[in-house]
């Protein structure tokens, strides 16, 4: 974790968040998504500022686990497609910049300490490095999954790796090459989600995990993971991964699927 220093988020609760909420009790790390009102899509500086809590979380002993969920009907979009064809709003954050670009996939790899997603909305398209980055995932029994890259002349490059960690290769292919929308009892199938419950019963199902895993030895934890990080894919793999999706972005048909996605229209393919 070298994106921010010790010192710079150790004070995290004096900065202004402009699109996450955060809170921190009884050895537990709360993140929340905050930009309902755009399905909770990955600004840059939204992903900064979770780089920003997962580097708090990482170096802080008093945090033993991190659960993430979000606002709103739509857990994340993805990415910011407006943002990634160059518009990109104003904020009022304080958190600063990153000292190198965040490698989303790379993120919770490297935090060392239990994460736990609590999914309560849809998930599109770069939405899924929370559910493949986290340890455990608890999603209501009424979501669905999506990656309609392809759709808009992309291809989910980052996105691919990091699902090739807890599903099957071939099913992870399909679902890249079709773009289509998945269900969360196949999601639980192929081993995306952990468990299913109820919307009465997730809180419930959150609170007994995270019972469970304070019995445990937070040290023993935090170097297994550590252990575990190393027989992954390393960073130049991840940055190798996102200078293909720029690629994919900058070719004919990744500006005509942009367009056509903010014109609201058909795209017209040509191949290049």
């Amino acid at each position: 974790m070298n994106l921010y220093n010790e010192e710079q988020v150790r004070n995290w609760s004096e900065h202004t968040f402009a699109y996450i909420e955060a809170s921190e009790a009884d050895h537990v790390l709360t993140i929340t998504l905050d930009r309902e009102a755009k399905k909770n899509a990955l600004h840059p500086q939204m992903v900064n500022e979770i780089a920003f809590m997962m580097h708090y979380a990482h170096f802080v002993s008093s945090v033993w686990m991190i659960v993430i969920q979000a606002k709103g009907n739509i857990f994340c979009a993805g990415a910011d497609l407006k943002a990634m064809a160059g518009i990109i709003e104003p904020n009022d954050s304080t958190v600063p910049q990153p000292s190198s670009e965040v490698l989303i996939g790379e993120l919770f790899n490297k935090v060392y300490k239990p994460t736990i997603a609590k999914v309560t909305g849809d998930v599109y398209a770069g939405g899924f490095f929370f559910l493949a980055g986290c340890n455990i995932v608890i999603a209501h029994d009424d979501v669905q999954f999506g990656l309609p890259e392809v759709k808009r002349g992309i291809y989910p490059m980052q996105v691919m790796a990091a699902l090739l960690k807890v599903m099957p290769a071939r099913k992870v292919i399909d679902w890249c090459i079709r773009g289509y929308n998945l269900p969360v009892v196949e999601a639980l199938k192929y081993g995306l989600v952990s468990e299913v419950h109820s919307v009465d019963e997730i809180d419930q199902a959150v609170s007994r995990i995270i019972d469970e895993l304070k019995q445990n030895s937070p040290s023993a934890i935090r170097y297994g993971l550590e252990a575990y990080d190393h027989i992954q894919p390393s960073a130049a793999e991840h940055q190798y991964l996102h200078e293909m999706l720029m690629k994919a972005i900058g070719s004919k048909d990744g500006q005509e699927g942009l367009r056509a996605f903010r014109e609201k229209r058909k795209p017209v393919w040509v191949g290049c």
